[in-house]
């Protein structure tokens, strides 16, 4: 049993519990004694995973999720009073093990017996290392690969720590991506349209605002023919919000017009873009609702800054230990959450 009460679990680990069933840690800020954590994989004689002789099964949608916790971890679901809702978390006395992306990364660096999966992770990353100038030990592996779970076709998760580190690495990314020779490849509408089949089943958008926005992400492609995707999480001390210091009441479901005037986080998990200019299509009519936020990865580089945009989400209160009080819209907890630019 690992000892998490000295551990700072964050954005991109993973933990398994004591019933083997495996979480994704969501965001920098948990409540004492538990890890806010989606639920991601669990033990299942018809799961196509294997590992050391056991075999899981991965669940993807939102929808599956929560209906797996309802039906067979309902421990797992807790009412927040901090964040106003039921949030999938794990007490840390259930926890066994925790995953470290970067220990990960150190390890697959020690191996020999590497397969292709394996390979091609560590070559990515060897190679925006060489082309950012940030060290490995700013790197780490998160996903499937981490946990041990990942197949022949799997996707390549890496991860980046520290406001400097990532965006040394955007940039990077964006420069081998517009050379289109490397490879290193954007999706092309064929990849994006079996993209938009995925996605769509937990975010629903039209398809053709779906292609505009995400053919000009770079946190997402292919390398080598493989898919990948980088998470981008700030280092510990830059992070200043501490559970309890910041509380968030939900009131409602809203659909809002604004304009973006600040994406200078729009690239990291959770991703922030700060709005003006709020016209209320749909819901409770409140001001100032001062920005749009995520805890999911798929709704990073959305929009930038000066763009028009349309979202639709859930509508919370904020409101910090200064007194001061806000609203922000908060994508990703519904199917029918969804931010267009343009």
């Amino acid at each position: 049993m690992v000892n998490m009460r000295h551990i700072k679990p964050r954005e991109g680990d993973f933990i398994e519990t004591i019933d083997q069933a495996i979480f994704g840690v969501k965001g920098l800020v948990h409540p004492p004694g538990k890890v806010v954590a989606f639920i991601r994989y669990v033990p299942d004689p018809k799961g196509d995973r294997r590992r050391n002789g056991e075999t899981f099964q991965k669940f993807y949608s939102l929808v599956e999720r929560y209906r797996l916790l309802q039906q067979k971890y309902p421990r797992y679901l807790i009412f927040d009073p901090v964040f106003d809702d039921y949030l999938n978390e794990v007490p840390i006395e259930l926890i066994k093990h925790r995953y470290d992306p970067r220990r990960k990364l150190t390890e697959l660096q020690d191996r020999t017996d590497l397969d292709e999966v394996e390979i091609q992770a560590l070559e990515l990353i060897e190679l925006l290392s060489e082309q950012s100038s940030v060290t490995w030990n700013k790197i780490g592996i998160s996903g499937s690969v981490l946990v041990r779970l990942h197949h022949l076709t799997s996707d390549i998760d890496p991860i980046v720590y520290g406001s400097k580190n990532c965006l040394s690495v955007y940039e990077t990314l964006r420069r081998l991506l517009a050379e289109k020779q490397g490879s290193l490849k954007p999706y092309n509408n064929k990849e994006l349209k079996k993209l938009y089949e995925a996605r769509s089943k937990d975010t629903i958008m039209p398809l053709e605002d779906f292609l505009r926005i995400e053919k000009r992400k770079a946190l997402q492609g292919k390398f080598k023919g493989r898919n990948y995707f980088i998470r981008f999480v700030k280092d510990w001390r830059e992070v200043k919000e501490r559970y309890g210091d910041t509380l968030y009441k939900s009131i409602g479901y809203t659909k809002i017009r604004a304009i973006v005037v600040d994406d200078s986080e729009a690239i990291f998990t959770p991703c922030r873009y700060e709005i003006d200019k709020v016209q209320v299509i749909e819901g409770r009519k409140v001001a100032p609702i001062k920005e749009v936020t995520s805890f999911r990865g798929r709704f990073c580089e959305q929009a930038k800054i000066g763009e028009r945009i349309k979202a639709q989400g859930k509508l919370e209160e904020v409101r910090e230990k200064d007194g001061t009080r806000y609203y922000r819209l908060l994508l990703g907890g519904r199917v029918t959450d969804y931010m267009i630019a343009g």
